[in-house]
């Protein structure tokens, strides 16, 4: 079976199986998607019910929550990421979206940013035995920045245990390969360039791990010529500068896509921050040009 397709987290998700025969391929792929859906029930913010609302209700009057091993494990590595970045990623930022509406031209009052970023940053938070607790009032967590790499990496790690050595999972461009082509070569990943999506960067080799990009391609607002891009660093309020697009290949997607986002926040500063990590990635800057550790594809 090749193609498993759905839809969750905002994102077309794929769930590609080889090597196994179409009466098993099914019930695989359908676990894989279970447990995608099972993740974006839990962490998404849209749902009232779930457990990230459950803790933002918490967040809000600056107090503290009990939580589960898995929801502990994803705040202790965001926390490894916030201090390994230097404060640029950073799962309590998701305030300054009531700041920022991507929908309008219009860039936001320096003050409601001022108003917003004392509620910001991961170090207010505290893991225990007792679970976890938030240190200032109007605080929240959003997981918008892992649960997709998250939800990548269980669902290969489904097939995994299900038997499954060949194949990759794509949710939305978020990679987690399960294992190598039936032929032992590994996948042919194309990068697409952030200013055409019709070409590409790079063409990039993996037989095992993940891949992640982040980019201000998809999301961004023009004013008076300028482009302020979605991810925006939670140290300023204000959109990251100089990097287009940061890919990175690595062990896991969880890893991949906090390096990238990480990367892309410290702007001029990523690609020498991802050169002293000795990580595989591909970056383009804001002029186009185009550096990192993979062989880029010529141009046109």
């Amino acid at each position: 079976m090749d193609g498993h397709e759905f839809f969750a987290m905002g994102s077309d998700c794929v769930v590609h199986l080889h090597g196994v025969s179409p009466s098993a391929a099914g019930p695989i792929a359908r676990d894989a998607e279970a447990e995608v859906r099972r993740i974006e029930a839990k962490y998404s913010r849209y749902r009232p019910d779930s457990e990230l609302s459950r803790l933002n209700a918490v967040a809000a009057t600056g107090g503290a929550a009990s939580i589960d091993p898995e929801t502990r494990g994803l705040i202790a590595f965001a926390q490894a990421c916030h201090h390994k970045s230097d404060g640029a990623f950073d799962v309590t930022s998701g305030l300054l979206r009531s700041a920022w509406d991507l929908k309008r031209a219009r860039l936001p009052a320096q003050a409601a940013l001022n108003e917003l970023l004392p509620r910001i940053g991961l170090d207010k938070v505290t893991l225990s035995d007792a679970g976890v607790a938030f240190g200032s009032q109007g605080m929240e967590l959003d997981f918008g920045g892992l649960g997709k790499e998250y939800a990548a990496d269980r669902a290969a790690e489904i097939c995994l245990e299900l038997g499954v050595r060949h194949g990759f999972v794509d949710f939305g461009g978020d990679i987690r390969v399960i294992g190598p082509q039936p032929d032992g070569q590994p996948w042919l990943i194309g990068i697409r360039d952030p200013s055409d999506p019709d070409l590409l960067v790079a063409e990039v080799r993996v037989e095992s791990g993940a891949l992640a990009t982040s980019g201000d391609y998809e999301h961004y607002i023009e004013v008076e010529g300028r482009r302020y891009s979605h991810i925006l660093d939670p140290r300023t309020g204000w959109p990251s500068r100089g990097l287009s697009s940061v890919t990175v290949i690595t062990d896991r997607c969880l890893v991949a896509g906090s390096l990238a986002t990480s990367a892309m926040v410290k702007g001029e500063d990523g690609p020498a921050w991802l050169r002293g990590l000795g990580v595989r990635h591909i970056l383009v800057d804001d002029r186009g040009q185009r550096a990192g550790t993979e062989p880029l594809s010529s141009r046109p």
